[in-house]
């Protein structure tokens, strides 16, 4: 199974940023031009670009349209993109656009049935689900939802069994306590992932810190790896997690 390297770039109020574990009052600013970001890391040989828009929630929608056809037509790279997806109207202005893949996240717990009839519509390799999980005393994995102030009833292998019935194809999931920590990511429950639903390709986010946890990641069965924090920072040169 062939492994791509995602380099992210997050962009909030224009500026590439990065929350620690998704708080929005624990901002590290990086650059206020994301488009330079992206040029930098097509240079560097990256194929795939994971780009996310942290103002569509307050915006009440996706915001960075402009950007998103500037990366497309600049760089060449194939953009993963999402943040306010809440309507087929949504995923579609985005695929018009020119992204190639759109992520999903809170929605797809409120919402499968919703999210299965996109599957359906407009294809497994369409669309990425993304979900932030966190392990309870009990040891079940949780989906925190709402800004991670309400925490969804189904666990996350329930939700993901039943996305899969429905044709998911690409997972993207965050152990929330490895976001943005440079702790490693958590490469327990991504072996315990690609084991129990080894139809879906599964992208390693949070935590991610050098080169050998990206070889780490793949070791595990992911079909990915997202680097954030620690490219931003220069602690993981892109050239070589491309080569691992």
């Amino acid at each position: 199974m062939s492994f791509t390297v995602y380099p992210a770039i997050d962009v909030r109020e224009g500026r590439v940023v990065r929350l620690r574990q998704g708080d929005y009052a624990d901002e590290t600013r990086y650059g206020d031009d994301p488009l330079a970001f992206a040029v930098r890391y097509a240079q560097a040989g990256a194929k795939w670009l994971h780009l996310v828009d942290l103002d569509a929630a307050k915006a009440g929608g996706y915001t960075l349209l402009p950007l998103l056809r500037a990366i497309v037509a600049q760089t060449g790279l194939q953009v993963q993109t999402g943040g306010g997806v809440r309507s087929r109207a949504d995923l579609a202005s985005l695929l018009d656009v020119g992204a190639a893949r759109v992520v999903i996240g809170s929605l797809a717990v409120r919402e499968p049935g919703t999210v299965a009839e996109w599957l359906a519509d407009f294809g497994g390799d369409r669309i990425t689900v993304a979900l932030d999980a966190r392990q309870d005393e009990a040891g079940a994995w949780r989906l925190p939802v709402h800004g991670w102030t309400q925490v969804a009833e189904e666990t996350l292998d329930e939700v993901l069994a039943r996305h899969a019935d429905a044709g998911l194809v690409h997972l993207l999931c965050t152990d929330i306590a490895r976001d943005g920590m440079l702790a490693g990511p958590n490469i327990d429950l991504y072996r315990r992932l690609c084991e129990h639903h080894p139809d879906l390709r599964v992208q390693a986010s949070g935590g991610i810190r050098d080169v050998a946890d990206v070889g780490a990641a793949r070791v595990a069965g992911c079909s990915g790896a997202v680097l954030g924090k620690a490219l931003l920072e220069g602690r993981v040169d892109l050239r070589g997690a491309l080569a691992c």
